[in-house]
């Protein structure tokens, strides 16, 4: 079975690369992703970091980050794939106060805002792999990937051509979300990923008005898989209307309210990812 496994290639210039996925959708994984990107730079301005969209399907890094527009073409990128607006090649800057500024690639840059993406899997496995090994990254200390939600075909292809320093899995408390997570976990299991951990978001609701707390998705779910799989508890996200309303507007929390107990909240998470790297890369 190995021998018919690709070889893995790391990307150039990039020195670890980090996946954020989850069982299912709507647990946050995306704003997650985003807000770790952010996060890791904040906390050691010093590191460059990427941050690559593989949600196919439904990219929300755009969004998330306020960025449009088409990235730039470099004559060594010349390739392209039937139903993309532009070839992949430079990566869009988000701004922000932070030096270096983070590098971003997503499936919305290459399409129209509203068309359906509708590609077979092998159509899809070729978008990712030009997304990985033909964008100009430059030198990289971490590139965070947003993985599309399950256990499908971008995963296993992502996993088995480009060597994982980690996965982050997020969930919410819930029963039913944390069922799904399980099989994410294991799945990187399975292909020899390493988990990091397991980030318990929406873990509670915070009033705006009187800061009163509901567990509205349950309690410390999260942390009771983190335990039965034997990996730690990166943090806890709580469920607040800053959050969204940033995410909303395209200013990520962790750059637009750096002050905030939800903005401290990922920085205590991705100070969590890099202990979590270098215990398990020393």
């Amino acid at each position: 079975m190995a021998r018919g496994l690709p070889k893995q290639k790391p990307i150039a210039g990039v020195k670890q690369v980090v996946v954020v996925a989850s069982g299912k959708g709507g647990v946050g994984k995306s704003t997650t992703a985003v807000n770790l990107a952010l996060g890791l730079m904040a906390n050691d301005p010093s590191k460059s970091v990427g941050l690559l969209d593989a949600d196919v399907y439904g990219p929300s890094i755009p969004k998330l980050m306020n960025l449009k527009g088409n990235p730039e073409l470099k004559e060594k990128n010349l390739s392209t794939l039937p139903g993309l607006t532009s070839d992949c090649c430079e990566p869009l800057t988000f701004s922000s106060s932070l030096p270096p500024p983070p590098l971003s690639m997503s499936m919305g840059f290459l399409v129209e805002d509203v068309a359906p993406i509708v590609w077979r899997g092998l159509m899809v496995m070729s978008a990712i792999e030009k997304m990985l090994r033909q964008v100009d990254w430059g030198s990289l200390d971490y590139l965070v990937v947003d993985m599309p939600p399950g256990t499908g075909d971008v995963q296993l292809s992502i996993t088995q051509n480009v060597p994982i320093a980690g996965a982050v899995i997020v969930s919410t408390p819930q029963d039913i979300a944390l069922l799904d997570a399980r099989r994410g976990a294991e799945m990187f299991k399975k292909v020899h990923v390493p988990v990091l951990g397991l980030v318990q978001n929406m873990s509670v609701f915070r009033c705006p008005n009187c800061d009163h707390q509901t567990h509205i998705f349950g309690s410390e779910g999260a942390r009771q898989l983190a335990d039965t799989l034997g990996v730690g508890l990166l943090g806890d996200v709580p469920l607040h209307l800053n959050i969204r309303e940033t995410s909303d507007r395209g200013q990520p929390v962790v750059v637009s309210s750096p002050h905030s107990p939800e903005a401290e909240a990922y920085r205590k998470v991705a100070s969590a990812v890099v202990q979590r790297l270098q215990e398990v890369h020393p």
